[in-house]
């Protein structure tokens, strides 16, 4: 599966589990940011670096949610191997 499509599955999966996947540019904010999960004003966020290539979008992403428990969501099978090889669970 492309790596785009890959990202947008998984932008799918954390928006199931409440989580708003969020891009932003980092640069412009002139500190030292990382990709991350944060909650705001109760809300869950997961904002990642824009500019990042997209397979250490995918990366980043999918070490994330690996983290988080999916197993009523369907998952396409592509997605599901990725998250296994972070699953951290």
């Amino acid at each position: 599966m492309k790596p785009d499509k890959l990202f947008l599955e998984m932008k799918l999966i954390a928006e199931k589990l409440d989580i708003t996947v969020s891009e932003q540019n980092f640069r412009k904010s002139g500190i030292n940011i990382k990709s991350g999960f944060c909650k705001i004003k109760g809300d869950n966020y997961f904002i990642i670096d824009k500019d990042l290539p997209v397979r250490k979008k995918n990366e980043i992403i999918a070490e994330f949610l690996s983290g988080l428990e999916y197993d009523n969501i369907y998952i396409i099978p592509a997605v599901r191997d990725l998250l296994s090889l972070y699953d951290n669970r």
